[in-house]
């Protein structure tokens, strides 16, 4: 498998490739690729579209060289991900839809806790697009950006506790996505400080490209 980073920081493609590895244990392998070109993080639709193309192209170099069962995408807005599956033959699965569908497996009322206020509206048009509206309880955001929180990493922890907990003390949801791939260390740790199930996307999709693969 190869999961492709659609920003640029290596330290993030490091941190979510050991994330998938510790998931899928031996299962199959995973391989981690930065994209080549466009911002250290995707905080707005701009940049998120723009990522879409390079992701679309490492993919596609990835699936030439031949050594490429599967394709995840590491945002949480799948950029490029609708593109790589028809262009390509092998399983292709986006962070945000893989824990949005499993957030709201049985109709489990879910919301999700995030960073970026900017992509609320691409968030929510997302929930729309995979039919989960009728489940979906709201997005609740930290009190600080993302720029800030990610060299704050107690500081993402404490503010991101405080959305969950929102989202579940007064939207009613029952579980709650993480929304950001940056997010995945972040996402873990709430695994065991918060009583909610917590959705992590990167594990969420290594579940799904793992169904896909028949493993």
């Amino acid at each position: 498998m190869v999961l492709i980073n659609p920003n640029t920081s290596t330290a993030t493609t490091a941190m979510m490739t050991a994330l998938a590895r510790r998931t899928l244990g031996g299962a199959f392998p995973v391989r981690g690729v930065t994209v080549t070109r466009g911002p250290r993080m995707l905080t707005d639709p701009a940049a998120l579209d723009a990522a879409a193309r390079e992701v679309v192209a490492a993919g596609l170099r990835a699936t030439a060289a031949g050594d490429c069962a599967a394709l995840l995408v590491g945002a949480f807005g799948d950029p490029g991900a609708a593109e790589l599956r028809a262009a390509t033959d092998v399983p292709v699965v986006g962070l945000g839809e893989a824990a949005l569908r499993e957030a709201a497996i049985g109709g489990t009322p879910f919301g999700i806790a995030t960073t970026t206020p900017l992509l609320a509206e691409a968030i929510a048009a997302r929930v729309r697009d995979l039919g989960l509206a009728d489940r979906y309880t709201g997005l609740r955001l930290t009190a600080s950006g993302p720029e800030h929180l990610s060299a704050q990493p107690e500081s993402l922890l404490d503010e991101l506790e405080r959305a969950v907990r929102a989202c579940v003390e007064r939207d009613g949801a029952r579980a709650v996505v993480i929304g950001g791939g940056p997010l995945g260390d972040a996402a873990e740790e709430l695994r065991t400080r918060c009583a909610v199930r917590i959705v992590a996307p990167i594990p969420a999709a290594c579940r799904a490209l793992a169904r896909s693969l028949g493993r």
